[in-house]
């Protein structure tokens, strides 16, 4: 007896079942994986704005929440209640180099872009930057745009061409080289001409802050909150927050997709009982020609298992999928904004998919454990005699 074709021929004996039993753990463990992926990809990207930032701390508006530390990293729109006479007296202070930021919004053909006001003669060293094309700001009062690689991409800027900023139109003097963080989304002006357009004159959004000495970063902290009357916090602090409200939000998305395998499971358990009760005479007919118990057993296990392994595979290449066409539509909210879409090669994780693989089994079996078990108890007599 090849129990393999048997367990193949009897699940797929009933297409209509079959199919939409199959499709109950697909939906399941697509949407679990392709949680987990989207998940993992909010976290790169976090870390990899968060080094990008280039601060050991930063001063933000006093009473500043979470969210406006995920604005930082994301490059939004924040309250610019932070006066350039606070920012003189932050980088009075002995061992900081201190770099104030105005994070505004425009648009260029009707799509919004993140434009930065900065100190251009502080920010590129204090960033690394390059120039890919064109130059740079001649001086920290020059009234032109840098543009960040992406931008340029995206909107086909190039030196030597227009951008009109609030009612002003300005030249594009530079592209700068791709950093791989929301810089590259952007567009840079000197710092006194985005005050100026965004009428938002002394004033700055948060200051970057770069400490000589990492071991004293807690008596920093003290002095610029003695110093001025506004927030500090660390870059591992940031993280800490952002990377905490993403996890809540992917162990909630997951619980959900958790429910879906749930009720996929319910519909084995089902599918498997509703076979058990059809297959009767079937069951003491192997019986009689000699099956043991424990043999029916191991057959409606394996149909069940089987279930979950093509159902995993499937829901797999869904889940991942989906992962990557979804990633690109998530930086529509700004609160994710710095997720740029997520990149294939960093989704296709083998752990990932092997770990969604054997759940999916798993879930599988354990679903057929009582239909497998009924089947099993039945005896030959009472098998063959059941109309």
């Amino acid at each position: 007896m090849n129990i393999t074709k048997l367990v193949v021929k009897n699940i797929t004996r009933r297409r209509g079942r079959f199919v939409f039993t199959l499709l109950g753990i697909t939906i399941g463990i697509a949407s679990f994986v392709a949680f987990l992926a989207l998940g993992g990809g909010l976290k790169d990207e976090v870390r990899r704005e968060a080094a990008a930032l280039g601060a050991n701390l930063v001063v933000t508006p006093k009473g500043s929440c979470a969210y406006e530390q995920v604005s930082i990293l994301t490059g939004e729109q924040l309250p610019s209640t932070i006066t350039m006479e606070e920012v003189g007296r932050v980088a009075a202070i002995q061992g900081l180099t201190a770099v104030p930021v105005l994070t505004e919004k425009t648009a260029i053909r009707n799509r919004p872009v993140g434009v930065a006001g900065v100190l251009p003669n502080a920010m590129k060293p204090f960033k690394g930057w390059e120039v890919r094309s064109g130059e740079y700001f001649a001086n920290n009062d020059e009234r032109v745009v840098v543009v960040g690689a992406a931008a340029a991409e995206s909107f086909g800027l190039k030196p030597g061409d227009e951008v009109t900023i609030r009612g002003t139109r300005l030249p594009v003097k530079g592209v700068l080289k791709e950093t791989g963080s929301k810089d590259d989304t952007t567009l840079f002006l000197a710092l006194s001409v985005a005050q100026e357009l965004f009428k938002a004159a002394g004033k700055a959004s948060f200051v970057a802050v770069k400490v000589d000495d990492l071991s004293r970063t807690d008596d920093y902290i003290m002095k610029i909150k003695e110093t001025v009357n506004a927030g500090v916090v660390s870059d591992k602090q940031m993280l800490k927050s952002v990377l905490g409200i993403i996890g809540t939000v992917n162990v909630t998305l997951q619980l959900i997709a958790a429910i879906s395998v749930l009720a996929a499971a319910f519909g084995i358990v089902n599918t498997m009982m509703t076979a058990t009760y059809e297959r009767r005479r079937e069951i003491g007919i192997l019986q009689a020609i000699g099956a043991r118990r424990r043999e029916i057993f191991a057959i409606f296990l394996m149909e069940s298992g089987f279930y979950g392994l093509l159902g995993g595979i499937c829901g797999v290449a869904g889940g991942l999928a989906a992962s990557i066409l979804v990633g690109p539509m998530v930086n529509q909210n700004a609160f994710l904004a710095f997720v740029k879409g997520n990149d294939p090669a960093a989704v296709l994780d083998p752990k990932l998919m092997v770990g969604s693989v054997a759940f999916s089994v798993a879930v599988a079996l354990v679903a057929g454990l009582y239909p497998a078990w009924r089947a099993a108890r039945l005896t030959p007599v009472e098998a063959i005699s059941h109309e």
